[in-house]
């Protein structure tokens, strides 16, 4: 007995790319993040999934929106898919933030440093085990989708693996990406890394991407 799960990064959002959004309000999908929605949601309207996840995240939630209607799911807004609350450095810019001794501490040693006013990754990695836990006791065999964030991601795939945070940059996940793992009380193994095939593919002739 096994879940599938698929783990989705948000689609891209209308914030500048050199910003940390972070668990910032107001940070919409762009319409290219909406294009990249609908095509997330097509995939997985075959009806296979189970469960729906999502982070309490407006870009997650707008992601999660259109795999609701194609899924016929209600997603359900879960605090431990959030994004990593980065306290002190929500909504500063990247380039700033290079010059806090901080922040390379950071960078440096993810499994023990935290951001000021905000968590630890050893933090982020215990809800994240707990969210995996948790999806596995209620759909032992089934399938189901979490919307979430990138360091989300990363953290779970590099838990799986036994591996530590601080492997975090060894892992790319996209915008709008899928990672698929194969999840068993007490174990687990990656079973899809990054997948943007959706986003990538050919649009079909009789379909129209939204505007």
């Amino acid at each position: 007995m096994a879940l599938t799960l698929h783990l989705l990064r948000h689609a891209v959002h209308g914030h500048p790319a050199e910003m940390l959004c972070g668990r910032m309000a107001g940070v919409g999908l762009a319409a290219e993040g909406e294009r990249q929605a609908a095509r997330l949601a097509r995939r997985f309207a075959l009806g296979s999934l189970d469960a729906l996840r999502t982070s309490p995240v407006q870009r997650c939630r707008e992601t999660a929106a259109g795999l609701e209607a194609a899924c016929g799911l209600a997603a359900i807004v879960d605090p431990a898919a959030d994004e990593v609350d980065f306290g002190d450095w929500t909504g500063r810019r990247f380039g700033d933030l290079e010059r806090d001794p901080l922040w390379r501490t950071w960078n440096l040693d993810r499994g023990h440093a935290g951001a000021p006013g905000g968590e630890t990754m050893a933090r982020v990695r215990a809800r994240v085990v707990a969210l995996l836990d948790e999806l596995v006791a209620l759909h032992p065999q089934g399938e189901a989708a979490v919307v979430t964030h990138a360091e989300i991601v990363r953290t779970a795939v590099l838990h799986v693996l036994g591996l530590p945070l601080q492997s975090y940059d060894r892992l790319e996940i996209s915008p709008a990406s899928v990672t698929t793992l194969c999840l068993w009380p007490g174990g687990g193994r990656l079973i899809g890394l990054n997948d943007v095939s959706h986003i990538t593919a050919p649009v079909p002739t009789k379909e129209v991407e939204p505007a």
